[in-house]
């Protein structure tokens, strides 16, 4: 489907009245575009895989808009007009000059690849599938990532965590059970480093085909990455197909109270001694996490690490 989108320059002063003008006259979503950098606050509780530098605040945004190809477009633009003549008396709203274009969904779903770039974890090259290997390292372990819609282009610090987590703990003919699989990306960096095979659990039901597609892109079989859409805290038929006691490691790269919550049920999958490897969690959080786990006689804690502000936390089944 083709849109039509507007954009209007404007001042960052103004951005919050523009933005209710804007419901008031029945446009339901905008996009704001500034240099205005997030607060500490703001940026605690985000999981994000690619924020890229929006350089310095210089007062200026940008507000935009989109119509569908039927929409009522005379009216709607009569109407921010009057609207904005309303506020100048009030805020300094800047040039107001209004851009109009055409754009379609596959615009919005392909945007954030042009900063999704090669790059490596220790010895291990991940990059996108639309890029080629850089010459310094072809000779490292390859994996190649397209999330598509799906959470993980393995760039997050919580990934990365977990990544050199697996690599110290996955041998041989090892299963693996990935909790919130996403993109695959950890599933698929526990088979390149020797897993046998990897059960996936994700609420999300893009996760598998985009699990279907990285594992193509990455030569593996897809009988040995199973991929089930649900909720495996509360769902027992998931439960049921994930198995029980039969993982050497399982590793969740989700939230801090996630994590505190799936904790009773991992320790049923999970074989004897074998490996909870966790992250997602902000340094805000992780007292909270060691405390869950102190209290978990079903685990004894080996060690806790630290990237940014993000930390992983990994734990061994008694």
């Amino acid at each position: 489907m083709k849109w039509k989108k507007f954009t209007l320059s404007t001042t960052t002063e103004a951005v919050d009245l523009i933005s209710e003008l804007c419901s008031e006259i029945g446009i339901e979503g905008i996009e704001i575009e500034d240099h205005v950098p997030l607060t500490e606050k703001e940026t605690k509780g985000m999981f994000i895989d690619i924020l890229p530098d929006l350089g310095p605040d210089d007062g200026k945004a940008k507000v935009s808009f989109y119509l569908e190809e039927d929409a009522d477009v005379k009216t709607i633009l009569d109407n921010l007009q009057d609207g904005l003549a309303e506020l100048r008396p009030f805020v300094d709203l800047g040039s107001c000059e209004l851009e109009a274009s055409e754009t379609e969904d596959k615009d919005w779903i392909n945007n954030w690849k042009q900063y999704f770039k090669p790059f490596t974890v220790d010895d291990i090259l991940i990059k996108p599938t639309w890029e080629s290997v850089p010459e310094e390292h072809k000779e490292k372990l390859l994996i190649q990532i397209d999330p598509g819609t799906a959470f993980g282009t393995g760039m997050h610090e919580t990934t990365q965590l977990c990544i050199r987590e697996l690599r110290k703990y996955v041998k041989d003919g090892v299963k693996v059970l990935d909790v919130g699989t996403g993109s695959g990306i950890l599933g698929i960096a526990a088979l390149k480093l020797g897993a046998e095979s990897v059960m996936g659990t994700d609420l999300d039901e893009n996760a598998i085909a985009a699990v279907a597609e990285n594992l193509e892109s990455n030569g593996i079989d897809t009988a040995q990455f199973k991929v089930l859409q649900g909720n495996i805290i509360d769902d027992k038929k998931i439960q049921d197909e994930v198995g029980y006691e039969c993982y050497d490691i399982v590793v969740a790269n989700i939230l801090a109270p996630v994590i505190m919550m799936l904790q009773n049920e991992v320790a049923v999958h999970l074989k004897k001694g074998g490996i909870f490897i966790t992250s997602g969690i902000i340094n805000l959080k992780e007292q909270d996490v060691l405390d869950a786990f102190a209290a978990n006689t079903a685990f004894e804690l080996i060690q806790v690490n630290h990237q940014g502000e993000w930390v992983n936390v990994t734990v061994r089944k008694r």
